[in-house]
């Protein structure tokens, strides 16, 4: 059975998820906001967050004006998969810290080898 929790105690782990990340990392974010959603639509229902930008490591001098890069963490989708909290604080974490990468254009094979895949 899948874990039931409050939306607002979910945004409480992404928001200390957040906060866990080392600040000299944290203070290299720009121009990107995170948002939760229930699940995501269609087939990929069970992704349990996406990235959607351009990350650090592409931008270049043209790099102005544009629209802030999204991280979504998708909240039922970690629900669906954890027994009980401490492993939705597990998750929480892992998908953050994940998706965070990806804005600092790590790819999916080297957060595989560091554990965050």
């Amino acid at each position: 059975m899948p874990m039931s929790m409050s939306e607002l105690k979910f945004e409480q782990l992404v928001d200390q998820a957040v906060e866990l990340i080392p600040a000299e990392l944290g203070s290299l974010v720009q121009n990107c906001v995170l948002v939760i959603e229930p699940r995501a639509p269609g087939p990929d229902g069970d992704l349990l967050g996406v990235y959607d930008g351009i990350p650090l490591s592409e931008r270049d001098s043209w790099y102005s004006g544009v629209l802030p890069d999204r991280i979504v963490i998708y909240r039922d989708a970690i629900l669906d998969l954890c027994a009980d909290e401490a492993a939705v604080v597990e998750q929480v974490r892992i998908t953050v810290w994940h998706e965070v990468a990806h804005h600092f254009g790590i790819d999916d094979d080297r957060l595989d080898e560091l554990g965050y895949a």
